[in-house]
């Protein structure tokens, strides 16, 4: 519930690592989330489609949507590797767990009010399959409807939207 204190354990719903790259605790630690930011592809339409559905959800945590390697986010997490924030949807907590990839998506669901009970299950070894199967699935879908970048490989990012 909004303003409510959210706890996220440690692989649940998906494996945080401190944005200082040290590795996962031993044992799991609950953490308090009360905000995610999630760092996505701004020149990706399926990406830019995703943040739009986000926006329009019902959250239990604040999502804010920051287009990945911009400005905005190299000033709010210096110490990322921005360019492999491009590559794969990268989610950070507001205590600087890190999540990629399927964590990632997973993460972004376990958000969301209506899809909680939805992250918890593919966070399972039961569901966990299922994330990847869909993650990999919109990786494939991205790669064959990517514009392409100029001729240096690097791709312009867009200034963030008024409203996150």
């Amino acid at each position: 519930m909004p303003g409510e204190e959210a706890e996220v354990a440690s692989g649940t719903p998906g494996e945080g690592v401190p944005a200082t790259g040290a590795g996962t605790p031993s044992a799991p630690v609950r953490t308090p989330v009360h905000r995610l930011t999630v760092l996505y592809d701004a020149q990706c339409s399926l990406c830019v489609h995703v943040r739009h559905w986000l926006r329009g959800q019902r959250q239990l945590v604040p999502l804010e949507l920051v287009p990945a390697a911009s400005e905005e986010a190299r000033r709010r997490f210096p110490g990322l590797d921005h360019a492999a924030t491009l590559e794969e949807v990268t989610v950070v907590a507001d205590r600087g767990q890190v999540y990629r990839g399927t964590a990632a998506w997973i993460v972004c669901l376990w958000a969301l009010a209506e899809h909680r009970p939805k992250a918890h299950w593919l966070s399972t070894p039961a569901g966990r399959p299922f994330a990847r199967a869909a993650v990999l699935a919109a990786a494939k879908y991205r790669s064959a409807t990517a514009a392409p970048c100029s001729p240096g490989g690097t791709c312009a990012v867009p200034a963030a939207e008024a409203g996150g």
